[in-house]
């Protein structure tokens, strides 16, 4: 009898640890494709980027909790704006000091302290609920899955699916890609940098109000929920490779089942998943400097 129990109770914990693993890689996929984007096409750190992430589920809670808007037309918003408020940045801030990468980093650190000010001040340090887009939950051999975390998941890997489409098979995808791996040639080709770059810059922090929105129901939206979020896809896109969609990608999922698997398997491992993530950045760094999907960019073949 205690047998067949041990036996129960591992497979809950792998159960978990699948579908945790697989709702945390996919959002941390989502964060780190935004990334690298806009450091493979602008060449800009944008440290505010998980910043949005937060807005955006600040947003989903402002309209359907606090204003009473249904859930999906306040999703919808809520990833508009965001996309919308990315797109100022960029043209207004960003664009302006642009040759200068000490320069973005520190106004996207800045932007981010203010957006979590401004949030601060209009809504407090509390931690709000947002309704599930699809309530209620389902056993399986005796674990709890929400029907929440497979709609995340779904979301997750649908939006990969439609970016990699966008830019696999559209003009613009194409010519995202062509400023990514040469700058001056699609420049001298009559495309235009400038114009394309806010463009990514949109695309970006649209996936991460994205992100925002799918996870807030699973999560309490509040302050600083993007901090950590923030180191995730720094290490995922240094693992991954800089500049490589597909790295970033394969990185996030690493690191968001190493979180899963540390919470469930070690006691008080809540407090050391960042740390875990960071040491898996580093042992593979150490065997493969350039990450596991190096883009080398043309400034480094000189």
């Amino acid at each position: 009898m205690s047998i067949s129990l041990l036996r129960e109770g591992e497979i809950n914990v792998f159960l978990k640890i699948l579908i945790n693993g697989f709702l945390l890689g996919g959002i941390f996929a989502v964060l780190s494709v935004g990334f690298s984007l806009s450091f493979g096409v602008a060449r800009m750190l944008n440290m505010a980027h998980t910043a949005f992430y937060m807005l955006g589920a600040f947003l989903l809670f402002f309209s359907s909790s606090v204003r009473g808007v249904p859930l999906l037309p306040s999703a919808l918003m809520a990833i508009l704006i965001t996309g919308f408020l990315g797109v100022l940045c960029y043209r207004f801030l960003f664009d302006r000091v642009k040759e200068q990468q000490t320069a973005i980093m520190i106004i996207s650190v800045a932007l981010a302290l203010i957006f979590q000010e401004v949030l601060l001040l209009g809504f407090g340090g509390d931690y709000h609920r947002v309704p599930a887009f699809i309530p209620g939950f389902v056993k399986i051999i005796g674990t709890r899955v929400l029907y929440q975390q497979f709609f995340a998941i779904g979301a997750a890997i649908t939006t990969l699916i439609c970016l990699w489409l966008l830019l696999s098979k559209t003009d613009t995808g194409l010519a995202i890609r062509a400023v990514a791996q040469d700058r001056e040639t699609a420049n001298l080709a009559g495309i235009d940098v400038s114009r394309l770059c806010m463009i990514t810059m949109g695309i970006s922090i649209t996936l991460s109000g994205i992100a925002g929105v799918v996870i807030a129901p699973i999560y309490m939206v509040r302050l600083l929920m993007w901090v950590h979020p923030l180191t995730i896809v720094l290490a995922a896109v240094v693992l991954g490779g800089m500049g490589s969609i597909k790295g970033s990608i394969v990185a996030a999922f690493i690191l968001g089942f190493a979180e899963t698997a540390v919470v469930f398997l070690i006691q008080g491992g809540s407090f050391l998943k960042g740390a875990v993530s960071l040491a898996v950045m580093v042992l593979v760094l150490l065997i493969k400097p350039e990450g596991l999907f190096g883009i080398v960019f043309e400034e480094e073949r000189l």
